[in-house]
């Protein structure tokens, strides 16, 4: 029963991570063109090539070095709203933190905790909104709710990413109040959000990664 989760296996989790989102693009350029601008495929995709790119070739020293250079490359290289929110997903969770070689359930939720503040502080959106944040939330939340039970890492992953997904499905029941698709008003109902549907992919491959190699 594994409660953490290595700086390697970190950064093996999250090449796998990218490959899903590369391999994903026209599924979330689908769903964006029906409420979006149809660019959030094209923009995760090239976000996660580089990130693939440069995890491939980082030897680091700490866990942290995963989650910054994964940040830091999307910030640098996405552009638009979505390379500042999915970057804050990673970048800033790991901020002041005394950085380990390894990653405990608690250390995750925590980490992911802190990104999901500053995430809402940015995008001002807040569950029900039609967002990542109705994915990212929920998710977040069965971390922290892992880590207080004391789950392992690959059940902890597991709840995380149901969560996430029941989330993105809830993104299907209700009305944006942000970005373009805000301007569909109720045709907006019925339709999953692209941003949502990522941090669903993203949390997904987390735990079958873990499943296969924790």
């Amino acid at each position: 029963m594994r409660v953490d989760i290595n700086k390697e296996e970190l950064k093996n989790m999250f090449i796998a991570v990218s490959e899903k989102i590369i391999s994903s693009e026209d599924f979330l350029t689908e769903i964006d063109l029906k409420i979006g601008d149809g660019d959030h495929g094209t923009g995760m995709a090239l976000g996660f090539k580089n990130v693939k790119e440069q995890l491939e070739i980082l030897k680091p020293d700490y866990a942290e070095d995963v989650f910054k250079t994964i940040g830091t490359t999307m910030l640098d290289t996405m552009g638009g709203a979505s390379g500042v929110l999915f970057g804050t997903v990673f970048i800033s969770g790991i901020l002041n933190r005394n950085p380990s070689e390894k990653l405990t359930v608690f250390d995750l939720s925590e980490i992911f905790t802190k990104s999901l503040k500053v995430l809402k502080n940015r995008g001002k959106a807040e569950v029900g909104d039609k967002t990542m944040v109705d994915a990212f939330e929920p998710a977040v939340k069965a971390l922290e709710d892992s880590a207080i039970k004391g789950k392992d890492m690959k059940e902890s992953l597991k709840e995380a990413a149901g969560k996430s997904k029941e989330g993105m499905e809830y993104t299907k029941t209700i009305q944006a109040k942000f970005g373009r698709a805000k301007s569909y008003g109720e045709k907006s109902i019925g339709l999953q959000d692209a941003g949502a549907t990522s941090i669903w992919l993203i949390f997904q491959e987390m735990s079958d990664w873990a499943d296969n190699n924790l």
